[in-house]
């Protein structure tokens, strides 16, 4: 099964259960702090997981695009990737556990879907405890769809529990579906809780049952939700038995024309193919998030600091490959070739994408020069025999983009040693921290819902009519970023504001918020949105009707919430900052006094 047939598969199965089909939204999300991408199917959707209505109802299916960066070091082996697809069905306040393990069964084993041999399969279920009970409904289920009840475990929270994102907020008990590989057990408790590879996760299903309030009660919920997930590549492997994600045929094209420019083969050897899956991965990765609706690019903050990342770390694997120079677009032309059709965003900005990272690809291979002089200069006076310490090996390595390969090769020619003990201990520490933000950042949680964060999403509306009537209708929004104390806008425009322009910008806005005018929103079709006037990222795919948010004559936009319900209740608003995000792209930093 390739991969342009699951995700048809996928849509049309949920489609003929009367779900709606919904775009993939961009990868930079929305009004939500705790990520820097949209790392599951789920985060676009949080106003609707919430209470508030989705305009395509409330059984809704998609294939999501998502970057997890919290694991980037670990790409290279056989599983881990940055990029990757999610399929996903939910069930907003409308069906639940019956329905959702009955379709779930359904897709796996039917021969017209999946077709998966029922006796592969094995199911885990939530096994209660003080808090929650032992969730035997799910277990029925399964076992009135056929599953044999030794296929059945229950576990524990650890294992199959979602949420709350933060203390408090929706979660409940999941449902995961595995694979047995076929592999001996490892002992007498050998489950889909083990680590030893004989089961491998293909699907969740998580059922949002309960509120956990600050005192840590779990409280029933009166609308009960279903969000699942499906990751693409990983089902695609398992489909087609391989035994690593890169050797499927979501690889294919793009490993065969890193040979091409590399003259090497995949499989080699352990190093060279290591090499080749970092190389497609990143630029595949790079691909998507330079190609995007919100467009990023390359940068010292934020998703362009992550996006720098993945190129430089490209080019030095490609290096190593001895790859030409502007490698990195020719594979990006094949990537695009092959995702167009379900992402025409990518088409729409092929230039976009061919020119930054031709760009960035060059500005690297300075940085790398600069740290070959960089090296000199901290080892020219050394005798031979000397020892490069760790933190300074280390150094090389995350400001100038050397390997430790590349700092051992120079050292051994000048007959010197590093301490590469030195070296992994700096690394880790590194590590450490950056997996703690991830922690923060990326825990993939709702988005914050609070009066504060509607009020300063309600501003960044009036920020972006201001900026477009001030600095014309070239500016577009790029990026929005809400804590409860500030909000972060991105949008597009050539040069810096001057402060006569941000002062008016910020007149302009106050004036709508003095206006007291109140915030409505209709649902309409797509092209009457269009026709009425409202601001929209029209080079993003939409649903079929949308949401419209018009506040008086100041705003009209395009948009999922949360709103303020009046201008009046917003208070005054500064902009504190005005700077570069990026080649071509301003940022504005302001709140609400």
């Amino acid at each position: 099964m390739t991969v342009d047939e699951l995700r048809n598969k996928w849509l049309a199965f949920f489609q003929s259960k009367g779900h709606t089909i919904i775009p993939s939204a961009s990868l930079i999300p929305e009004n939500d702090p705790t990520v820097l991408f949209t790392t599951a199917g789920m985060h676009p959707l949080v106003p609707y997981l919430m209470g508030e209505k989705h305009p395509g109802g409330t059984r809704l299916c998609d294939v999501q695009k998502c970057v997890r960066t919290g694991d980037i070091d670990e790409v290279g082996d056989a599983s881990h990737l940055t990029f990757f697809e999610m399929l996903g069905n939910w069930s907003l306040g409308d069906y639940f556990k019956k329905e959702a393990i009955a379709w779930s069964w359904e897709f796996l084993t039917s021969p017209e879907y999946l077709g998966i041999d029922p006796d592969r399969l094995a199911f885990s279920v939530f096994a209660g405890d003080e808090n929650c009970p032992r969730d035997e409904e799910s277990a029925a289920y399964w076992m009135q769809c056929g599953v044999k009840k030794e296929h059945i475990f229950f576990l524990p929270k650890e294992n199959n529990w979602w949420g709350p994102a933060g203390i408090t907020g929706p979660c409940g008990p999941d449902t995961e579906m595995f694979i047995d590989t076929g592999k001996p057990a490892c002992g007498p408790n050998c489950s889909p809780a083990c680590d030893c590879g004989k089961y491998l996760e293909i699907w969740n299903d998580v059922f949002m049952q309960y509120n956990k309030t600050a005192e840590g009660i779990f409280e029933p919920l009166a609308k009960k939700n279903v969000d699942t997930g499906m990751g693409l590549e990983r089902t695609i492997c398992i489909l087609e038995g391989k035994k690593s994600v890169y050797d499927t045929e979501a690889f294919t094209g793009i490993l065969a024309k890193i040979s091409e420019l590399s003259g090497k083969q995949y499989g080699e050897s352990e190093g060279i193919t290591k090499a080749f899956r970092i190389i497609a991965d990143h630029t595949r990765c790079a691909t998507f998030l330079i190609g995007d609706q919100r467009g990023v690019t390359p940068s010292n903050v934020d998703q362009g600091y992550v996006l720098r990342r993945l190129i430089r770390r490209a080019v030095r694997y490609g290096r190593q490959l001895d790859m030409p120079a502007n490698f990195l677009s020719e594979i990006a032309e094949v990537i695009i070739n092959q995702y167009q059709a379900a992402y025409p965003e990518l088409k729409q900005n092929r230039e976009k994408i061919l020119g930054e990272l031709s760009l960035e690809e060059e500005r690297f291979a300075r940085t790398l020069t600069q740290g070959l002089r960089e090296y000199t200069k901290l080892t020219g006076s050394m005798e031979k025999g000397s020892m490069i310490d760790g933190a300074t090996a280390f150094r090389l390595y995350d400001t100038f983009g050397f390997p430790i390969e590349i700092t051992r090769e120079l050292a051994a020619e000048n007959g010197l040693n590093v301490d590469v003990d030195g070296f992994d201990a700096a690394f880790k520490a590194h590590q450490a921290k950056s997996h703690a933000g991830a922690e923060q950042r990326f825990k993939g949680g709702l988005a914050d819902q609070t009066e504060e964060t509607a009020k300063l999403h309600t501003a960044t509306h009036l920020l972006h009519a201001a900026l477009r009537k001030i600095l014309g209708d070239e500016v577009a929004q790029k990026g929005s970023n809400i804590t409860a104390e500030r909000l972060r806008f991105d949008f597009s425009f050539g040069r810096k504001m001057t402060p006569d322009e941000i002062k008016e910008v910020e007149r302009l806005v106050n004036e709508a918020i003095e206006a007291k005018a109140p915030i409505t929103c209709e649902e309409m079709p797509l092209e009457q949105a269009k026709q009425s006037g409202a601001i929209g990222l029209f080079e993003s795919k939409y649903s079929a009707d949308v949401k419209v948010y018009t506040m008086g004559k100041f705003s009209k936009e395009i948009c999922g919430g949360p709103h303020a319900s009046n201008t009046g209740d917003l208070g005054k608003f500064i902009i504190k900052k005005e700077e570069s995000s990026s080649a071509g792209v301003r940022r504005i930093k302001a709140v609400l006094q």
